[in-house]
């Protein structure tokens, strides 16, 4: 079966993923071609903001790959004030960008949890309820994610970042700090609790294959998450996955299976909420406005304190550390009328699946 008779099936087998994540030539022109007309179809030619504030850089896993691991010595740590965390969450509102993402390493304390909550609470004050929140900080007890989500958060991201569990193990310690099967839990309480719940994965890993791509992709569908988050892996100095960094796929090639991956979960849950990761930009000049023509609709302008950016590096060449704020939304509104797309203020911009999964209606 060629690649032009796989697009036009409605789902998609293993064995057909790979052969589209392989795809070169004018097979890949077509892959395109049909993640576009997809995206045009149930999406339109959109994107919507949300206003990345990274607030902590203080985090209790030690992730191989990972740059803000707690096992990174050489890493100057950081924690914004509550008073930093409005102030940006008062420029997203005023900019009108409708939503922002809490990001931050992963801790569990009652510390943490009511702080979260009590910051929820403040930005929808401070927004009179119009700024849509999502949060992006790891693995929680589920009483802590539905009082979150109670105060006013409805999205929420976590990566699974492998969903093969051999693979999953391979990127992090062997200790109960790293359990694969505590994310999942937590994946499925965030959906259970009512909120619209994303997930992703790394592009390019080692030790990762095609199947194991593919996998991740019937994973997520699967799954029927509402959100995906995924871009290519760009490995860090100071991290232990760094002495397999002679055995990488070239960066441009990671780039290229991102474009696919975001391409296929297109065309395989047409109505989802797709970011164009940054770490797209770390490799391309143009990387997320690439992402962007390959499936993605959302885009996330850091609006971190610009002196803390050099310090939640995930990974090494992270871009815009140095914008400001400004600089950034102009940026960025000129990058994407560029690929002929309007960036859409003062809406939320949910996932249209997520309604579709709740009320279980079909495309």
């Amino acid at each position: 079966m060629g690649i032009k008779e796989i697009l036009e099936k409605e789902e998609f087998t293993k064995d057909e993923i790979i052969r589209l994540l392989s795809a070169e030539g004018e097979d890949r022109i077509m892959l395109f071609r049909k993640a576009s007309e997809v995206k045009e179809k149930y999406i339109g030619k959109r994107v919507w903001l949300r206003g990345l504030i990274e607030f902590s850089n203080i985090c209790s896993k030690d992730c191989l790959y990972c740059g803000i691991r707690k096992g990174n010595r050489k890493l100057e740590r950081y924690n914004l004030s509550d008073e930093e965390i409005l102030a940006a969450a008062k420029f997203a509102f005023d900019n009108n960008y409708g939503s922002i993402a809490l990001q931050s390493g992963e801790l569990e304390s009652k510390t943490v949890s009511d702080r979260i909550e009590s910051l929820i609470h403040k930005i929808k004050e401070l927004s009179d309820g119009r700024l849509g929140i999502t949060l992006s900080v790891g693995e929680q007890e589920p009483e802590v994610y539905r009082r979150w989500y109670e105060a006013g958060a409805h999205r929420y991201l976590l990566r699974i970042e492998a969903s093969n569990e051999s693979l999953y193990r391979k990127i992090h310690p062997n200790n109960s700090m790293h359990d694969f099967r505590r994310r999942l839990d937590c994946l499925k309480s965030l959906q259970d609790i009512g909120y619209m719940t994303g997930t992703g994965v790394m592009i390019g890993l080692p030790f990762q294959t095609l199947d194991d791509l593919a996998g991740d992709l019937l994973f997520m569908q699967e799954f029927d998450i509402d959100m995906c988050g995924m871009g290519p892996y760009i490995e860090h100095a100071d991290t232990p996955l760094i002495e397999y960094a002679d055995k990488l796929i070239p960066a441009v090639k990671r780039f290229d299976l991102a474009l696919k991956m975001i391409a296929i979960i297109r065309i395989m849950m047409k109505d989802i909420n797709i970011v164009a990761a940054t770490a797209l930009q770390a490799i391309d000049p143009i990387g997320r406005e690439k992402g962007v023509m390959a499936g993605a609709n959302i885009i996330m302008p850091n609006i971190t304190p610009g002196k803390y950016r050099d310090s939640y590096r995930l990974y090494e060449n992270k871009p815009c550390t140095d914008d400001s704020e400004e600089d950034c939304r102009n940026c960025l509104e000129a990058r994407i009328s560029l690929v002929d797309h309007e960036i859409i203020y003062g809406d939320w911009g949910d996932s249209k699946h997520y309604e579709r999964r709740r009320k279980g209606w079909s495309l």
